[in-house]
């Protein structure tokens, strides 16, 4: 009998299943799993840069991504949008989400639940890659959660945003909004979610 069975991933990375746990290279099957992460927009935040600097207390990957965002190294943190009140870490920007309030006002913990998505703060979300994403996710997520029930579905979806995120040459994990794999230096802004 196997331990472990490896399948290719959509994009190049692999999901390992150890003794019928699913890990996904960059990502573990706690963080897949987490509903902290699982961003209530469907940007999971398990592959978004500035909870992967934080997690992996990258202070070169804070400073690249509060250049982005505008903000200082030391408030560029965040371990999830979804963290129950009061959080331990969550980025300024998430903490003003009007997504993640309308979520929360709701008694949803995403999007997928909503028979209004997608509204007018999906339309008219301020970041044009964020808004691509979104709307290819949230209907990945209700799919998931329709074949496999909601825990289980929303790991899935989990899973399935992590494995897109990877280099399309060289398999190596990548975070949402990559421009450039930090491995084999390809380009991958257009094979992903367009440029910034």
């Amino acid at each position: 009998m196997n331990d472990f069975l490896i399948e290719a991933g959509t994009q190049g990375g692999f999901a390992v299943n150890i003794k019928g746990g699913w890990s996904v290279e960059g990502w573990s099957e706690e963080e897949i799993r987490n509903r902290n992460l699982m961003a209530p927009c469907g940007l999971y935040c398990g592959t978004c840069g500035v909870y992967i600097a934080t997690r992996d207390d990258n202070l070169k990957f804070k400073t690249v991504m509060g250049n982005l965002y505008g903000t200082r190294p030391e408030e560029t943190a965040c371990l999830g949008c979804m963290q129950p009140d009061p959080p331990e870490k969550l980025y300024g920007y998430c903490s003003m989400c009007g997504i993640r309030t309308c979520v929360k006002a709701k008694g949803f913990y995403s999007c997928h639940q909503c028979a209004d998505w997608p509204c007018e703060q999906i339309k008219n979300f301020g970041f044009a890659t964020g808004r691509t994403v979104m709307l290819a996710t949230i209907p990945l997520w209700r799919a998931k959660v329709a074949l496999l029930g909601d825990e289980e579905g929303s790991a899935a979806w989990a899973r399935a945003v992590c494995e897109r995120y990877h280099c399309p040459g060289c398999g190596k994990p990548l975070f949402r909004g990559a421009q450039r794999c930090r491995a084999c230096g390809r380009d991958v802004a257009d094979e992903l979610d367009g440029s910034l």
